[in-house]
């Protein structure tokens, strides 16, 4: 379990984060929303180690995140970041095969390179194996870090894991938005996967999240299922928006339209 007990975080004499608490389960997949500046990133990197909270205090899996062996860590935690900007010609598959350095931190063994290419077949990305990571378009190379964490955290024998995704739909078309999302989702479905996802758009949020997290401010504002987030009261109160509730015509996932007068 991945807990957030009332943790904040300064730098440099700013305040980003105040008292934030919460907890998400393996197995269940947390979207966080809300405008720019809101905090989500900082968040995310509270939540993966990379930043230390100033105040509380962020464990996983039962103990505290500073007190965890670096190494044991990310064998149970990936992080995909906004950026994957790589300085040497790696080939996609490469690229992939650095997730799977925590595992063997020396030569790349043939079990390496069956989950590095099982991982590009995850996100349908096969035919991008031996092209060099630089020339791919921004959609492409998203897919292939998509892929790196996932093969980062792919043994089943160590459990739980924790995916973590900077806004991982950021530079995707429609349909591998939901496509990339649709591999999260599955991944949290595995029961000992907790996912967690910095995603813009609520709609498609809603679409494949359990509960969806509006953070402005660096405060929490809701968190909760997908129907009780997705209102008009609390989309507007997060984000000055004024809209109304709909509901997706296949399925009926609520959706939140902006009034057209706002």
């Amino acid at each position: 379990m991945l807990e957030v007990i009332n943790t904040g975080l300064d730098i440099s004499g700013k305040t980003l984060l105040t008292d934030i608490s919460f907890t998400i389960s393996p197995g269940e997949f947390v979207a966080i929303c809300g405008p720019n500046g809101a905090g989500k990133s900082s968040l995310v990197r509270l939540l993966c180690g990379e930043l230390s909270p100033t105040r509380g205090q962020v464990r996983w899996d039962g103990k505290a995140l500073s007190d965890w062996n670096l190494l044991q860590l990310a064998r149970q935690r990936a992080l995909m970041q906004q950026r994957g900007e790589v300085g040497f010609d790696y080939t996609a598959l490469e690229i992939i095969l650095l997730g799977r350095h925590p595992h063997h931190q020396g030569a790349a063994r043939e079990v390496d390179s069956l989950i590095a290419e099982a991982a590009l077949l995850e996100v349908d990305a096969t035919h991008l194996a031996h092209q060099i990571y630089s020339t791919l378009s921004g959609g492409e190379q998203a897919r292939v870090q998509m892929a790196r964490v996932l093969a980062q955290i792919w043994e089943t024998t160590i459990n739980p894991r924790l995916l973590l995704l900077d806004e991982p739909t950021a530079a995707l078309d429609p349909r591998q938005q939901h496509r990339i999302l649709g591999i999260a989702r599955k991944w949290a479905n595995k029961g000992d996967v907790a996912v967690v996802a910095i995603v813009h758009d609520l709609n498609l949020a809603a679409q494949y999240a359990d509960r969806i997290a509006l953070l402005r401010d660096g405060k929490l504002q809701a968190m909760d299922r997908v129907e009780a987030v997705m209102t008009p009261a609390a989309v507007e109160a997060c984000f000055d928006l004024p809209c109304v509730l709909l509901k997706h015509p296949d399925g009926g996932t609520p959706m939140i339209a902006a009034r057209r007068n706002h």
